[in-house]
């Protein structure tokens, strides 16, 4: 994969189209995750047309944003463009990622992520091999113990070559996140478990540029604060579609947002 140093307002635009083509497919599969995956569009789009290279990897521990990955791999020419007419019927997409066109592991049973990326950057120290590991949790998928255990292992063996991003949208399946378990202190926590710690704004580009450029001997985590259900304005931060599907006057009414 090549990699390109877009400015912020072209990543923008291509924010906004992955938007679009996003709310086109989970209209097609009647996805519930729409929300979800909406806030993290930003960071997907930073990652893949900005950070990047062909000897980084790319894991989505948070597996229901599924459809927002498949977009970007799309856009990126990575997965064909017909793949995507294949969402949710049989034998085609998953609404978690499976193996696939730039699909490194099967995700979506929470919690695993940052332990395959500790993996694939144990690998790769093996081979010599100078590639990064990127993996992007929820943070209500934070509430999981092997979370913690795998900070602790990337921390013993000084794992830098890897890079957790934590979507900080506040919103879980269940509610607010902090009605659930209480996550105001995950900066602490992970500086407590060895990580070098980067709050950014999710949902701008300058802010993840800088927090993905900083470099550490240590693992990284950036905890990017995001609003739920970013771009389309009826759906952001309100609770009727935290979990669930949409309507197709709700879909109609998304895209002609994203369009004008």
């Amino acid at each position: 994969m090549q990699n390109y140093a877009f400015e912020a307002i072209q990543l923008g635009g291509i924010a906004k189209k992955v938007r679009l083509e996003l709310v086109k497919l989970c209209r097609s599969g009647n996805s519930g995750h729409l929300s979800s995956c909406l806030s993290c569009v930003e960071i997907l789009v930073s990652l893949y047309f900005s950070k990047m290279n062909h000897d980084d990897k790319f894991i989505l521990s948070k597996g229901h944003a599924a459809p927002l990955l498949y977009v970007v791999l799309s856009e990126r020419g990575i997965m064909p463009k017909g793949r995507l007419s294949t969402y949710k019927r049989i034998g085609g997409l998953e609404e978690h990622p499976l193996f696939g066109e730039g699909i490194e592991v099967p995700t979506g049973s929470l919690g695993q992520g940052i332990s395959v990326a500790n993996g694939l950057a144990l690998a790769k120290r093996l081979d010599k091999d100078g590639g990064h590991v990127y993996v992007l949790l929820g943070d209500g998928e934070c509430d999981e113990g092997q979370i913690w255990e795998s900070a602790a292992t990337a921390s013993k063996y000084s794992l830098s070559n890897v890079t957790a991003i934590i979507d900080r949208n506040g919103v879980q399946s269940d509610g607010p996140t902090e009605e659930i378990k209480q996550k105001n202190d995950l900066a602490e926590k992970f500086r407590a478990f060895g990580w070098e710690v980067i709050i950014a704004d999710g949902n701008d580009f300058s802010s993840l540029e800088r927090a993905l450029s900083v470099e550490s001997e240590k693992p990284k985590v950036i905890i990017a604060n995001t609003i739920r259900g970013k771009g389309v304005s009826f759906i952001e931060e309100n609770p009727r579609y935290y979990y669930g599907t949409m309507s197709s006057a709700d879909f109609d009414g998304a895209i002609k947002e994203l369009e004008a």
